[in-house]
Formats: C-alpha cells, sequence, structure tokens
C-alpha cells in the first residue's frame, strides 16, 4: 500500500483517506467497522484502491498490509472522559501504531496528528488540572516522540488547531450552536482569546504532502489570520442573521462558577487563551507545496452554513447548493440553483424549506427553495414580503414555474400579477386566502408559548400530517428566539390581506392551477377547477408527494427558459 490510515472513519481520517484515494495512492483504511466506504462513495470517491481492514489501536497490531505511509488520525476527541478511556486510544493507542510500523521495511513516514495546545515544550499530562481528553493527549505526544526515537522510526507530528468543514460538530461548533438558538449572552474567555482554525480540505492536503519532506520536524498547522474569538463569533452571528454577544466572561471567573449554571465544560476552558504558535515549518512546507489557506472569514461562513444544513449534526442536508443569502435586508436561508430553476418553492406556515423535501425527490430539473424571511432559518426584514420575494428571483434567469403553499400563495399571487413575464405558470397548494381559518390550526399557532416549546410530535398532530425530519425541522426553528412571534405576526398578516388575493386571482394573466386535499377544501370558490388529491390535507406535498409531483408533470410539462 502507498499509505495506511489509522482512525479512517473519524472526521480528519475519512476526509484523508478521500484525499490520498484522489491523488491515485492505494490506501488501506484501519477501522473498526466499515462506515467508511459508504461515506466515500456517497461523495463520489472512487474506492477501487481501497482496501478496508478491521483494527483495534489500543491492543497491539499484527496482520495489517504493508505500507510506505503511516498516518495516524485516531483519537478519542471527548470531554468528560474517564482517565483508562482516553489513555486507551490517545496513548497506549498512538504507540501500538508507532511499534507496528517500525517493523516496516519499507517505511517511509509515520505521521501522528497531535493538537496545537498540547505539543508545547515542557507540557505535561496534567489529568487533574486539563481533564482526561487533553491530558491523554499531551501524554501521548510525548511518548509517541520519545518511542520514534528509541525505535529510529521516521516521524512527523502535525498539531492542527480546531479543523473545521461539514462533519465537524465539537469544539467551537458548540459555541455556533449556542449562538445560533439564542443561548450565548456572553462570550467566554476575554477579548483577546485567539481560537485559531483550519479547513479540512487544507489540513488533509497538508498531511497528504508531509512524506514528502524530512522527517524529523514537526508543525503546527493553523490559520494565523483567525481573528480573535470576538470577531470570529460576530462574523459568524452576521453571516447567519443574529445578534452576537457583546459581553465576555473572565476565564478564571468560569472555573469558579458551576458549569450548570455558566453551560462551559471546564475541560474547554483551556483552550480559551492569547497565546501564539510556531508555524512557521508549517507555512514553509506549504509554501513548497503550493497548498494555500482560504481566507479565514469566508471559511467560517462557509462552514456555519454546514452546521445550519444539518442541524449541528441532527440532520442530513437534502438539497444542495445551500447557505445564506442577502435578499431585501434578511440573511436568507437559501437551498437550490440561485440562476436557472424549473421550480421555485414558497412554503407556508409554520413550517420552512424543508417542507419541500419529499416532493423534490419526485421532480425533474432544478429547483429553488428558500426560507421566508423572519421563519425557519432566515432572519428577519423590516421590507415587506413583495419586496423581498421581488429581490429573492432577482437572479433568475428562466421563467421558473412558481409553486406556493397556504401563506406564501398571496405573495406569489402577487409578485406573478406584477411581473408576468418572469414566471412561467404558478401553482397555488392549499392557498390560505381560498380558505376559512381553521380553528385547530389557529389555536395552534397562535398560541405563542406553546409554539416556543413544541416538539414535533405535537407540531405534527396540531397540523394533521405524520411525524418526520420536516415537521422536526419546523419544530427546532419554532424554538429559535422571535421565530414563532413572526409566524403569528404573518399568520395575522394575511388574514388581513385575503379579500385582495381573492380579487387578484380573478384577473392574473399567466397560467394558475390550484391543489388541494379532499380533506381541506377551499371554502370560497377561485372561479376555476381545483387538482384535488385524495385523503390529502392542508399539507399534501408532504403527506402525498408523488401524487402532487404527477399534477405538476402532467399540466404543465416541460420548463422554458
Amino acid at each position: 500500500m502507498d499509505a495506511i490510515v489509522f482512525g479512517a472513519t473519524g472526521f480528519v481520517g475519512r476526509h484523508l483517506v478521500a484525499e490520498l484515494l484522489g491523488r491515485g495512492q492505494r490506501v488501506a483504511a484501519a477501522v473498526r467497522a466499515d462506515t467508511l466506504t459508504s461515506w466515500l462513495t456517497s461523495r463520489g470517491v472512487g474506492t477501487g484502491r481501497l482496501t478496508v481492514v478491521t483494527a483495534d489501536i489500543t491492543r497491539p497490531l499484527d496482520g495489517l498490509p504493508e505500507a510506505r505511509d503511516v498516518y495516524n488520525t485516531a483519537a478519542r476527541y471527548a470531554f468528560g472522559l474517564g482517565v483508562e478511556e482516553a489513555r486507551a486510544t490517545n496513548v497506549t493507542g498512538a504507540v501500538n501504531v508507532l511499534d507496528w510500523a517500525a517493523g516496516l521495511p519499507a517505511l517511509r513516514r509515520v505521521v501522528h496528528v497531535s493538537g496545537y495546545r498540547v505539543s508545547a515544550p515542557g507540557g505535561r499530562p496534567d489529568y487533574a488540572g486539563l481533564g482526561a481528553y487533553e491530558a491523554s493527549k499531551v501524554e501521548g505526544d510525548l511518548a509517541v516522540r520519545a518511542r520514534a526515537r528509541e525505535l529510529d522510526v521516521p516521524l512527523t507530528i502535525s498539531n492542527p488547531s480546531t479543523v473545521i468543514g461539514p462533519g465537524q460538530y465539537i469544539g467551537l461548533a458548540a459555541l455556533v450552536k449556542d449562538l445560533w438558538n439564542g443561548r450565548l449572552p456572553a462570550l467566554p474567555g476575554g477579548r483577546d482569546v485567539f481560537v485559531p482554525i483550519v479547513t479540512i480540505d487544507y489540513f488533509t492536503r497538508f498531511l497528504a504532502e508531509i512524506p514528502a519532506f524530512p522527517a524529523g520536524e514537526h508543525h503546527w498547522v493553523l490559520d494565523d489570520a483567525t481573528p480573535l474569538l470576538p470577531e470570529l463569533i460576530s462574523t459568524i452571528a452576521g453571516h447567519v442573521g443574529v445578534p452576537a454577544p457583546r459581553r465576555t466572561v473572565p476565564v478564571g471567573l468560569l472555573r469558579r462558577l458551576p458549569p450548570k449554571l455558566t453551560g462551559a465544560d471546564p475541560e474547554t476552558l483551556s483552550f480559551l487563551s492569547a497565546d501564539r504558535y510556531p508555524t512557521a515549518s508549517a507555512r514553509a512546507l506549504a509554501a513548497s507545496a503550493g497548498l494555500e489557506m482560504p481566507p479565514a472569514a469566508d471559511a467560517l461562513r462557509a462552514w456555519a452554513d454546514d452546521l445550519v444544513a444539518s442541524r449541528f449534526g441532527a440532520a442530513s442536508p437534502w438539497l444542495r447548493p445551500y447557505g445564506y443569502r442577502d435578499v431585501a435586508g434578511s440573511r436568507t436561508w437559501v437551498v437550490g440553483e440561485l440562476h436557472h430553476p424549473a421550480h421555485v418553492l414558497l412554503h407556508g406556515l409554520p413550517m420552512n424549506a424543508d417542507l419541500w423535501a419529499p416532493l423534490v425527490a419526485h421532480l425533474d430539473g432544478p429547483v429553488l427553495a428558500p426560507d421566508l424571511p423572519g421563519m425557519g432559518r432566515s432572519a428577519p426584514t423590516d421590507r415587506p414580503l413583495d419586496a423581498w420575494l421581488a429581490d429573492l428571483l432577482r437572479p433568475v434567469r428562466t421563467r421558473p414555474t412558481l409553486v406556493a403553499h397556504s401563506m406564501a400563495c398571496g405573495p406569489a399571487l402577487r409578485f406573478a400579477d406584477e411581473h408576468p413575464d418572469r414566471v412561467g405558470r404558478l401553482v397555488l397548494v392549499s392557498p390560505a386566502f381560498l380558505q376559512a381559518p381553521g380553528p385547530r390550526l389557529t389555536r395552534s399557532i397562535l398560541a405563542v408559548p406553546t409554539m416556543r416549546r413544541i416538539s414535533a410530535e405535537h407540531l405534527a398532530r396540531a397540523l394533521g400530517v405524520p411525524e418526520g425530519p420536516e415537521v422536526a425541522s419546523a419544530a427546532a426553528d419554532l424554538h429559535r428566539p422571535g421565530v414563532a412571534r413572526r409566524v403569528v405576526a404573518a399568520l395575522r398578516e394575511d388574514f388581513a390581506g385575503r379579500e385582495r388575493s381573492r380579487a387578484l386571482l380573478a384577473r392574473v394573466r399567466i397560467p394558475v392551477e390550484i391543489i388541494v386535499g379532499s380533506a381541506d377544501p377551499p371554502a370560497v370558490g377561485a372561479g376555476f377547477p381545483a387538482h384535488e388529491i385524495s385523503g390529502a390535507g392542508h399539507y399534501p406535498q408532504l403527506t402525498h408527494p408523488a401524487q402532487v409531483a404527477r399534477h405538476l408533470s402532467a399540466v404543465h410539462g416541460p420548463i422554458g427558459g
């Protein structure tokens, strides 16, 4: 083998395997259980040169394929570990990898992934002061260095900072999650705290280059230009449209207060430091290899998009690309094709763009689906909803089918009336302006305190739909500050404008189709027949997506550009 990667199912390990395979190398992935192959396949990485082998580094290793380069990315990365549990992988396991590698006849390099806070000269494994995770990493770092000298093994240690990218949900991500959910009233540490980052793509490219350079020099791999923690958090807050905390809490005070009160894990506090790190050797290697870090602010914004799309590890993104865009003063969450969509999908209340996931699975062609301003993951705007919709569709170069649900039908109808040359056709699903206010829906939505605490199970019951990821997504957003209140305000505004929408429907100049569920018929006639889906209620795109898709395809045919 060209390389063997221990810890190949971990965050760094799996990305490193993908990088090495992408370079045409023959790679052995040492794992306890093979969840790697499916992950690689889902990313479009060919596995023809991959060999997956079972290995437990906490025990002496044998029977593994020989390799030229040995990477140890395995680590037990968690806070609150017991000492023996942490040492088993981070100390004993690291030495076992080195011992096994020492017997390889064609060994070129052992690359051991350590950490930017654990390789300081004179460091000691202070389990009482640092906690099991960091202390075991310090001990493992010292043990690997000593063993390599004893066995004369060519070793390079890479000390990455906080590695960010899709799939990284611990460490700094926990702070971002609290920010996102409105639970970060103050920043831990002082205003000079430096928590450096490095992207997973850059770091794995760096690791792949190490064996081609001389052994013996160890590298701190991090972005020296990472903004200080207050600016870092402010950058992410501005991107996702939430307020950034203005106050800080000194680390010394956090150490004295109970963790239940502060929400801060004591083991994370040592990372809140103003220390800087010796990155000269890493920068020299990167320059020689032609590697260039992306700008830190851009990397942080892209990572924030990944965190929100995956619900901080609780879900899988259902459509790409995704991310925040500036739309009429709102940091708007948008998924799909911005410029050439075949369908533009506008959700109703109290949902978000995830409402459309079951339907999109049955549609041909690209779609564009935003969270309405102030709803779901989007920040509010002080501009009218009609102005927001016009700004959202400004970059669109096709004449898409505009599909709106429930409360969104009014704004969609007004846009189609004002811009008939911009829309191919209009599809209104369960238009609220043709219905009488449903008592069950009204009670569930207007009870703001209840909405802010509502579970996915109770929301599904209130809306009359099965519990699923789309409902769980909506319920999670309703827990965020201000969302439930804005949903109520939007519903009341929609009630006030229903007569105007009914009158406009009679004179709109583009083709209009209406789709309703048989259990949720219009209370007011549209003036032309509606397509009725048997057994469906107010959310047919959730409960009967294939039937809705068939209506769209049968009625509309191909979309013109």
